[in-house]
């Protein structure tokens, strides 16, 4: 019988594809390391290849980390170019480890709110509207512009807050907006935004904990002044 090549594998069979029906985390190894070298030879396919590049280093990937150019290169089907991008993966996995996770900004507070998205927006010329998505413990996931405007209104998309925040698993939202005028009392606008976005992340289970308005040297928190 013929031997298959990835190709004419199911589509949940190729590495790639699989990748981005499922996520990174539903591929083996193997199937990592075939996307890395793309092919394999005319005996084998790259996920078969990559299979016994792994069973010849006991399945362990810090023993594959310490193979050199000449090593993978006794591979049939790895030449230069492939050996060089296994060994570079295998550098970055390294330096990842090193540096470890950092600490995600905890975002408790108004004042907290403020002081970490004031050098983004104090000295703008004109409005721009953010939304910082946080965890369960209050910690930010990601920060997601929504929109930017003229002097002296933005328009708010409240689809494209509750993607990012649902695309995020985001557990809460505080929303953000500069006012150049340096006048800090929010619009009857901003009251109906805020509204708006707080209604339809309830829908969600997602809570919109906060929105602050920065100014050059202060700002106006809706939770602090009841209004949310």
């Amino acid at each position: 019988m013929a031997k298959l090549t990835i190709t004419q594998l199911s589509v949940d069979d190729r590495p790639r594809e699989k990748m981005m029906m499922h996520g990174v985390r539903a591929l083996s190894n193997a199937e990592l390391l075939a996307i890395l070298i793309g092919s394999g030879n005319t005996e084998e396919t790259a996920i078969e290849l990559s299979q016994r590049i792994l069973n010849d280093t006991d399945n362990n990937l810090n023993r594959l980390g310490k193979c050199d150019l000449k090593e993978l290169m006794t591979y049939k089907g790895i030449g230069e170019a492939k050996a060089i991008t296994i060994i570079a993966a295998m550098e970055l996995g390294r330096r990842r480890r090193e540096e470890g996770v950092p600490e995600r900004p905890l975002l408790n507070s108004s004042q907290k709110v403020y002081d970490y998205m004031r050098q983004r927006l104090v000295d703008l010329p004109h409005e721009e509207f953010w939304a910082i998505l946080l965890n369960r413990a209050g910690r930010v996931i990601e920060t997601v512009m929504v929109s930017k405007g003229g002097t002296a209104a933005t328009t708010v998309d409240v689809k494209i807050i509750l993607r990012a925040a649902i695309q995020s698993l985001a557990s809460a939202i505080v929303l953000c907006h500069n006012h150049p005028s340096g006048t800090c009392k929010p619009s009857r606008e901003d009251e109906l935004s805020t509204q708006r976005v707080k209604e339809a992340a309830k829908l969600m289970n997602i809570s919109v904990v906060d929105h602050i308005i920065v100014c050059d040297n202060s700002y106006y928190s809706f939770a602090d002044n009841g209004n949310i």
